[in-house]
């Protein structure tokens, strides 16, 4: 195996190490979509564009991933997406 064969097959293994978590937002018949939108703008760093993007897609698909990243950077925003009455989950 060439050194250039084997740095990368090493890239790809630490690609397939590093975990990406995501923030599954889910549709409710309780929030409104300006609450949605706000809640996106404050918590997950959305622009206003994208937080209605994903209002819009959770209300027709059921859910949208609004955040990936790390586990320790989701963990406080889910969270906070709960205490705003959203329901949201890492997966």
């Amino acid at each position: 195996m060439s050194t250039r064969e084997k740095i990368s097959e090493e890239l790809l293994l630490e690609e397939e190490t590093v975990n990406q978590n995501e923030i599954v937002l889910f549709n409710d018949e309780v929030n409104t979509f300006d609450h949605v939108i706000d809640t996106l703008i404050d918590v997950c760093d959305h622009m206003p564009e994208q937080a209605e993007q994903c209002a819009l897609i959770v209300h027709h698909n059921g859910k949208c991933t609004v955040k990936t990243g790390d586990y320790n950077d989701l963990e406080p925003r889910c969270s906070r997406l709960l205490q705003a009455g959203l329901s949201a989950e890492i997966v």
